[in-house]
């Protein structure tokens, strides 16, 4: 039999850019139109064609530099592991007729209706003159944002969306992306004809958002090391996927950039073109079939928008498809573009190639100027058009009608899906989505590349390094808590053992567990800045939610520890607290757990709340309910049986228990002797020798000796005064701790319900 590379020679010119710069042939990958004589195609089970689970672990066991070698005669036979595989269905195809192309994209008839509110009246009399007249539709209650979309893109190009804000163009990116529900979206989407499965959608695909989100203290070169750490299975050596990123950073044409932080607003990085391409690098590291973008230019001068659309038409040649939006391209990013598709209000007024746009304005009777963007005339038209009262229904229906009259051309059909992707594989890609003996379409693909414990490892030192690089944000915090506690150490100074030093002990007590859980409050707008990268790390199964939430806690532990030896030193000996070392010991142990649990409930908040102010008022308001029902304003059995939960729901309530008892849990220690029962009383203004005589009399009443050096009231009296009898101090210490493990483990819940990165 012929081989099938040299029939379909037009594979050659698509080959990866990444095996280029990394110099080697993707480990001898050969693709034959049948198997050599006397030699049995890898993979075949009695002359069976290859299943597309064994497609994918052939790239698997290729970059891993073993397996598959021995399956076959010939193989086995060739000095360099050389994979032969089997495509029957090309054992009919004919050199002179055209080539099939490998990835077709078809979307057919997508619709997509919103439910929407009703507006007030006196909002919709104050619209102003210059908005366009609501549509009957748009007076409803639902408002269609895809009406009957249709298209295809195809392999080597590039697919654009334009239209004005409004039209839908980021709605339909989301819908071929499998980013709206099934049952909200109407229509199909194939792939070389065939539906696709989600988890199979997101190893061939990528999808970039509109917005730059990455971390802005690791540099390009770091930042697209991760991505790869993520998106490129462990079976690919620490090398490879080193020379990977490489070959993406000079692909992306940031090597003058590579050792440059990304910067934020405080900060100074790269420029705003480099860090839209950092974007685009991170999510194309594995090399996609399908790479969506929504607006990659949004927001770049004409220069670096023009930059990131050469490189993502050098993407496209490499044997992706690139579907993107676009507001409004300049006349050069336009002769990059493949195919147009230009919506109104969610219908299509034009879909073709951008050299169709004259002929197609003139025939509607709108010729475009010599010299005038194509797409800047139509944009401007069609919101001309939709400031009437028709809208652009006219053009719309011009190009039903254009289109229908158009002899359909004969194209040839596409490869099958398990083909094209065995032909993607042969030049490399699919790299995340190699597995480990699977056998079918549907389990074959991995829905992670790698184990929990390495995403876990490479999400700790990501957060790591990014947080080093800022240390003023927890020398800021770590100088708050000094300031905290030396201003309570010289309040608080050599307390005594009077009533008034135990009355002053529960306050000291009341406001530094209290204090604990009010700096845990930075932990807030940590995981709100990070929600819009976890969520667009984790649509296509970057790594797992659980591996994120052990990561943050890893991340946040040190500084909690270093915070508590801080405060612990600052306070416990200035203050005079009881107990010794033992009991300082324990002082930091249970300051730690506060800061722990208070932690883990600011960062369950903050998977639940997702603005920052409103964060705040949550936190500030809870924690003050916690300190009211800690026990310290109102003893338990105070509290009416209604609001009894709430005392023990308190985060305050544990912690406050727990130094409370390593400070008066002893029964020999003395805090009330004699006379001092009168202090805080009427009677403390009595004079001595009048207090010395009532207490003789009360001895006398009660039959016992009371002077003025008799022990009234012992520590274990001032617990049982407090109503702290309930729990020991390592019972509150056990407790304290386990409220912080249940807070990770309710964010990790919140982030399962409410990460959804789908439409309804």
């Amino acid at each position: 039999m012929t081989r099938f590379v040299d029939k379909i020679t037009f594979f050659d010119r698509r080959a990866s850019p990444m095996a280029e710069a990394e110099d080697v042939a993707r480990d001898g990958l050969l693709i034959h139109y049948g198997s050599p004589a006397g030699a049995s195609p890898p993979g075949n089970v009695a002359g069976g064609s290859v299943t597309l689970g064994q497609l994918f672990k052939r790239v698997g066991d290729a970059h891993s530099g073993g397996g598959g070698g021995e399956e076959g005669g010939e193989v086995g036979s060739v000095s360099r592991l050389r994979h032969v595989i089997e495509v029957d269905p090309f054992e009919e195809y004919q050199l002179g007729s055209p080539p099939p192309p490998p990835f077709v994209l078809a979307f057919t008839d997508l619709t997509y209706s919103v439910k929407r509110r009703e507006r007030m009246s006196m909002l919709r009399r104050n619209r102003l003159a210059l908005d366009p007249p609501e549509t009957a539709a748009e007076r409803g209650r639902t408002k269609t944002l895809l009406n009957s979309i249709s298209g295809e893109a195809r392999e080597g190009e590039i697919f654009a969306v334009l239209g004005a804000s409004g039209s839908g163009k980021s709605t339909l990116i989301d819908a071929l992306a499998n980013r709206i529900a099934r049952e909200s979206l109407q229509g199909s989407v194939t792939l070389n004809g065939e539906k696709l499965e989600g988890r199979l959608l997101k190893v061939i695909s990528a999808y970039v958002m509109q917005d730059d989100l990455l971390y802005p203290m690791l540099t390009v070169e770091e930042t697209l090391m991760f991505s790869a750490e993520f998106r490129l299975p462990r079976s690919l050596s620490a090398s490879k996927k080193k020379s990977r990123v490489q070959a993406l950073i000079d692909q992306l044409g940031l090597r003058a950039a590579a050792k440059t932080i990304i910067g934020d607003e405080i900060h100074r990085g790269v420029s705003g073109g480099e860090r839209r391409r950092v974007s685009i690098g991170i999510d194309i590291i594995h090399d996609p079939i399908l790479l969506f973008l929504d607006e990659p230019t949004s927001g770049l001068d004409s220069t670096s928008a023009f930059m990131v659309v050469k490189v993502l038409q050098r993407i496209a040649h490499s044997g992706s498809i690139v579907i993107m939006s676009v507001h409004q391209p300049s006349y050069r990013i336009l002769r990059l573009l493949d195919r147009l598709l230009i919506l109104s209000r969610g219908q299509t007024v034009y879909s073709g190639a951008p050299d169709g746009l004259h002929s197609f304005f003139a025939d509607f009777g709108h010729s475009i100027p010599d010299g005038e963007n194509p797409t800047e005339f139509a944009l401007d038209l069609i919101r001309e058009l939709e400031g009437t009262p028709t809208g652009a229904t006219a053009l719309v229906q011009f190009n039903k009608s254009r289109a229908a009259a158009q002899p359909a051309a004969s194209k040839p059909a596409a490869l099958s899906l398990k083909d094209a992707i065995s032909v993607s594989i042969s030049r490399g890609k699919l790299v995340s989505g190699a597995t480990e003996g699977a056998t079918s379409s549907s389990s074959s693909v991995q829905k992670h590349a790698n184990p929990f414990w390495i995403e876990m490892g490479v999400l700790t030192k990501r957060s790591w390094t990014n947080t080093k690089r800022m240390p003023e944000l927890f020398a800021i915090r770590l100088a708050a808590i000094l300031l905290t506690g030396f201003i309570l150490a010289t309040i608080f100074w050599r307390l005594d053992n009077s009533p008034k030093g135990v009355q002053e002990r529960l306050g000291f007590f009341a406001i530094a567990m209290s204090t604990m859980f009010y700096s845990c409050a930075d932990a807030l707008p940590v995981f709100l800045q990070e929600r819009s990268i976890f969520m667009r790390e984790t649509a296509y199964n970057a790594y797992r939610r659980s591996s994120y939430v052990l990561s943050n806690a890893i991340v946040g532990f040190p500084p909690l520890v270093l915070l508590s030896v801080a405060f612990a030193l600052t306070t416990y000996f200035a203050v005079g607290l009881a107990g010794g070392m033992q009991g300082f010991v324990f002082f930091v142990l249970i300051v730690l757990a506060a800061f722990w649990s208070g932690s883990g409930f600011v960062t369950f908040l903050s998977g639940v709340v997702t603005h920052i102010l409103l964060g705040y008022t949550v936190v500030v308001a809870l924690l003050a309910y916690f300190l009211l029902f800690s026990g310290f304003f109102i003893n338990r059995d105070r509290i009416h049986d209604y609001w009894l939960w709430f005392h023990y729901m308190s985060l305050v309530k544990y912690p406050y228990e727990a130094v409370m008892q390593n400070e008066f849990d002893d029964p020999h220690k003395c805090f009330v002797r004699g006379v001092q029962m009168f202090d805080n009383t009427p009677l403390a203004a009595l004079p001595e020798v009048a207090k010395l005589t009532v207490l003789r009399s009360m001895g006398q009443s009660l039959g016992v000796n009371l002077t003025g050096s008799s022990c009234i009231t012992t520590g274990t009296g001032i617990l049982q005064q407090q109503s702290i009898t309930q729990l020991s101090k390592w019972d509150c210490l056990w407790i304290t701790i386990a409220w912080g493990f249940l807070f990770r483990f309710l964010f990790y819940i919140s982030l399962l319900l409410g990460s959804r990165n789908k439409r309804r």
